[in-house]
């Protein structure tokens, strides 16, 4: 059995430019470049948008033309819902520092936002995407409606990894993730990174995602290197698109004429 590792950085955008650069470098000294995934956030928070013709797009084109898998992930990245149902305040409070978009929005919002950042990132990429990624992996039930509708070939939360349209799961387990609003937060995930590569050292798929945060703290990006150098050990690098049925991987990764 082919034990495989996903490895995405999160956040994409000119926001994080330099951010990404950072990761993207230090990910590839343990990774093939073409073995990267990257969610794009078509305008985070409202402020910062991708538009086609830009020099950001050429570069987001350019890391497509590398063989970096693209998702969408959210429009804004910023949670504007006004949360009634207690879990979901909850979730939103405590789970992300407002940024889950998709936890209190009906399906049509949902459903327009997913299509919109697909048109946008195609559009400048000049192939399909390979799914979607709500922002801080929060789901709310106009969210999943939406997905299933969506025509997305992936999505992913915190646990799972599944096929948008038809729910069915493609792998289980943990995201290897870190975080950086805190120092408790640091420390916990530091631990968790720590202990993870050991637990899932036999899973059949294991996840590791990097945010754009991480690179300004140097404990984090020390915990990063350790934790892909254990990693690849046990699991080979892989796309996404790889954990789907062969005629629809193929699809995942049709490369379309770049648009000029």
């Amino acid at each position: 059995m082919t034990r495989r590792l996903l490895v995405s950085i999160h956040d994409v955008g000119p926001r994080f430019e330099a951010e990404v650069d950072l990761l993207l470098e230090r990910l590839t000294r343990r990774v093939p470049v073409d073995r990267i995934a990257m969610l794009v956030v078509p305008d985070h928070w409202g402020e910062h948008p991708i538009a086609p013709g830009t020099p950001f797009a050429a570069r987001l084109r350019g890391w497509s033309d590398m063989g970096i898998t693209m998702f969408a992930h959210g429009w804004y990245h910023k949670d504007m819902a006004d949360h009634r149902d207690g879990l979901a305040r909850f979730k939103a409070r405590h789970m992300t520092a407002g940024e889950g978009e998709f936890l209190g929005i009906d399906e049509a919002a949902a459903l327009q936002r997913m299509a919109d950042g697909r048109a946008l990132i195609e559009d400048i990429i000049g192939r399909p995407v390979a799914g979607f990624v709500a922002p801080a992996w929060l789901y709310g039930k106009g969210a999943m409606a939406a997905l299933r509708a969506s025509g997305f070939a992936l999505a992913e939360d915190h646990m799972k990894l599944w096929q948008a349209g038809s729910g069915r799961v493609l792998a289980r387990g943990p995201v290897i993730t870190w975080a950086s609003r805190s120092r408790e937060r640091i420390a916990s995930s530091l631990f968790a990174a720590r202990i993870l590569p050991y637990l899932l050292r036999f899973a059949r798929v294991v996840r590791l995602a990097v945010h754009p945060g991480d690179v300004r703290v140097p404990a984090l990006l020390l915990s990063i290197d350790d934790a892909l150098r254990r990693l690849v050990r046990t699991h080979r690098p892989a796309r996404y698109g790889d954990l789907l049925p062969r005629d629809e991987t193929v699809l995942a990764h049709t490369h379309l004429p770049a648009q000029l």
